[in-house]
């Protein structure tokens, strides 16, 4: 009895993990971050949306400020920072075919009183459809808020490291949030990478 049912079995052998995520404690440096906060600053605001509609900005679902960094010369070396750790990420992880840093780095403020984004994944329509890897860099000391964890629920519930500087990566696939922050502001980076539909 043929018990492949088609598939070949030996293609892939090496194991993958899908239970956690891979991160780097020191992704960027106080001296970086400072620089960071600078390249930022002339960047204009949007309030941040949940998909393609601007119409779902500021709701229940998300409550954040964005500004998106532009990839150009002045940007290079971040972007080229975060591809070398995504680079190593899936390597170690989920081997996935990478093709493309097609989206720019978005930069957000979640502030007291309530910022949060609720569980979603960072895949969807359109563009998004196309993300396999999604970082988060953690630009705030996490002493400087309250709230504002980073959580996955990947079966078990894991909360992600608030360590300045600190680089989070993981399959955009994977159901997270960010907790409703009630002081302070929870600064971040976020970036998608992709490739061609799984096979």
């Amino acid at each position: 009895m043929n018990t492949t049912f088609g598939f070949d079995q030996h293609r892939h052998r090496s194991d993958v993990e899908f239970s956690d995520y891979y991160w780097f404690s020191n992704g960027f440096s106080k001296e970086e971050l400072s620089k960071i906060e600078d390249m930022t600053s002339d960047l204009e605001w949007e309030d941040a949306a949940t998909g393609q509609d601007d119409s779902s900005k500021i709701s229940d679902y998300r409550k954040s400020k964005i500004k998106w960094c532009p990839q150009n010369r002045e940007w290079k070396w971040v972007y080229d920072k975060l591809h070398d750790m995504i680079y190593e990420a899936n390597e170690q992880m989920w081997k996935f075919d990478l093709t493309h840093m097609r989206e720019q780095i978005q930069y957000t403020e979640y502030y007291g009183g309530g910022g949060h984004y609720d569980w979603h994944m960072d895949c969807g329509v359109g563009i998004q459809n196309q993300r396999k890897i999604s970082v988060t860099v953690q630009l705030s000391d996490g002493d400087e808020y309250e709230g504002g964890d980073l959580e996955f629920n990947l079966g078990n519930h894991i909360t992600g490291p608030r360590v300045q500087g600190a680089a989070v990566i993981f399959p955009s696939f994977y159901l997270h949030r960010v907790t409703p922050v009630k002081s302070g502001v929870r600064k971040s980076f976020v970036l998608w990478v992709g490739g061609e539909p799984y096979r």
